[in-house]
């Protein structure tokens, strides 16, 4: 059975109250008080329900977040971040996986309005603007990760995505590469759409330069080698000399899929860039080249940003904070 605040005031022969203040305002106590109740404590080993307090307060010490992919190591630094700036508040994150899934994404919303987060931290699977500005109506301010919504209030922390794709084009259009093709998933997901129209930008300043585009069911390493794979089974005329995926994963998987199943060199014969730079990417046999964005510091400065708009929901500062992307050349382009 639980020890409840009770037993601990009946074993130490004082008042419940005195108990709360010895737990919560110890300096409205005596120190002899005090420390004949934190004996007690830790003799009978009560535990605090700390989550029943912040509720009967109104607020909880935690943080709601939202990713589209917890298996993803960039979104695993983005919550790495968003952690280390919570902690120094003294906060929590409850990190929730929509797996770009808007059932799941809406049950984590539910969970948290029902847990009375301080706010959320969301990477939306969808376009979520109403169901979010419900969130924030109901006291629970919302920040956008990695994500933009147009003409919205939401505050937000993303990466300039078509400025990526530029970059990443570019630099496959500038080592001679002619046939270019893009791997990604589905164009509802506004990073991949953005990253294929900077490409699309790139490519069309080059007048003998062509961009084809190959649409995965989800941006994940198993995905990348099948994508692989339909290229090395293709004529040698038919495939591309370069290859833009639209994630680092995407771009394992391919790296997998066009030599493990022929003889093909990367990048003599196909030129390869990701786009995240994980931890992964120079640590492939053929070290990838990649689109770098900052991750954690995104996760840290959304966390920032919550707390800027729960403390002063109408300060001056700016509520769009948008990173530029950095290439990264490595092997995969260049070797």
């Amino acid at each position: 059975m639980a020890i409840s605040v009770r037993d601990v005031a009946a074993a130490a022969s004082v008042s419940v109250g005195t108990v709360s203040n010895v737990l919560n305002h110890p300096e409205k106590v005596s120190p002899a008080t005090v420390e004949r109740v934190l004996a007690v404590i830790s003799e009978l080993g009560f535990v605090r329900n700390d989550a029943a307090r912040q509720l009967r307060a109104g607020r909880s010490r935690s943080i709601g977040m939202v990713v589209l992919d917890a298996s993803n190591p960039f979104f695993a630094a983005v919550a790495r971040g968003a952690e280390s700036r919570a902690e120094e508040d003294r906060l929590s994150v409850l990190l929730g996986n929509s797996d770009d899934d808007v059932v799941r994404e809406d049950s984590y919303l539910e969970l948290f309005r029902e847990q009375r987060v301080r706010g959320v931290l969301i990477t939306p699977a969808s376009h979520a603007a109403e169901k979010l500005a419900r969130l924030q109506e109901a006291g629970i301010p919302v920040v956008l990760v990695d994500h933009e919504i147009s003409e919205s209030e939401f505050c937000s922390v993303s990466v300039d995505d078509v400025e990526g794709g530029y970059l990443a084009a570019s630099h496959l259009l500038e080592q001679g590469r002619r046939r270019l093709c893009f791997v990604g998933g589905s164009s509802s997901i506004a990073q991949v759409a953005h990253r294929l129209e900077g490409a699309r930008r790139a490519v069309a300043t080059v007048d003998d330069a062509t961009l084809e585009v190959i649409e995965m069911p989800a941006l994940t390493v198993l995905n990348g080698r099948a994508a692989g794979e339909v290229i090395v089974g293709r004529e040698p005329d038919q495939r591309p000399d370069a290859i833009f995926a639209a994630n680092d994963l995407l771009a394992v998987g391919l790296l997998q899929g066009l030599t493990i199943f022929s003889t093909l060199r990367v990048p003599q014969d196909i030129a390869l860039i990701g786009y995240d730079d994980i931890d992964f990417a120079s640590a492939t046999v053929v070290p990838l080249s990649s689109i770098r964005q900052p991750a954690e510091t995104i996760g840290h400065t959304a966390v920032e940003l919550l707390l800027k708009s729960i403390e002063d929901p109408d300060g001056d500062y700016e509520r769009r904070v948008r990173f530029r992307p950095e290439l990264v050349v490595r092997q995969s382009t260049v070797g």
